[in-house]
Formats: structure tokens, C-alpha cells, sequence
């Protein structure tokens, strides 16, 4: 029987990642990291070396990343369907508010 090993680290506002860490943790390099936030994906203030990110970061970085693995896309193509992804996720959310169904969309 094999034995697997795991090791998590809890991110949040108390445990932010650096730049180095959430590069790592989306198989990137921290030259990936400021091509997100000067594209306005992420926020970061200072210079790369005080930047600090939360879960938030976390995800959003990740779902970025599989998307440019995905459609094989650079960057900007990857922010615009992120972006439109979010904003059809929100609109269901708020047809679902409202009581609608989106199927007939």
C-alpha cells in the first residue's frame, strides 16, 4: 500500500502569499504574477517584493492559469474570457434573485 503525503498552507488576509508563493503554487514564475496585476487582474501595491495576496488572489490566479492551459491563450485573451466568465456568472446570480431562469438564454 502506498503512502501519500500532503501538506497545505492555510492562505488568508492573516496568511498572505508573496509573489514568489502564489507563482509557485499556479507552476508560474513571479514575471507571470506582475503581468497579472499590470493587466488589472490582480491588485498589488509597492514593489514586487512587498506585494502580498490573499485566497481570492489565490483562485482568481489559478482560473487564469487554466484557462491559458486550456485554450492555450496569452494573458490578455485569458483575462477578457475570465472576465466575461465572472460577469455571466453574476448575471445568473442575479436572475436566480430575481426568481428567472437562464435557460432560455
Amino acid at each position: 500500500m502506498n503512502t501519500v503525503t500532503l501538506t497545505a498552507t492555510l492562505v488568508g488576509y492573516e496568511k498572505p502569499l508573496s509573489a514568489r508563493e502564489l507563482a509557485q503554487a499556479c507552476r508560474a514564475d513571479e514575471g507571470w504574477v506582475a503581468q497579472l496585476v499590470e493587466a488589472g487582474i490582480l491588485d498589488a501595491h509597492g514593489d514586487l517584493a512587498s506585494w502580498r495576496f490573499d485566497s481570492a488572489a489565490l483562485r482568481c490566479a489559478l482560473r487564469v492559469r487554466s484557462l491559458q492551459r486550456a485554450f492555450d491563450v496569452n494573458l490578455d485573451a485569458a483575462a477578457l474570457i475570465f472576465e466575461m466568465s465572472d460577469e455571466i456568472r453574476r448575471l445568473r446570480a442575479l436572475l436566480k434573485a430575481y426568481g428567472l431562469d437562464d435557460r432560455g438564454l
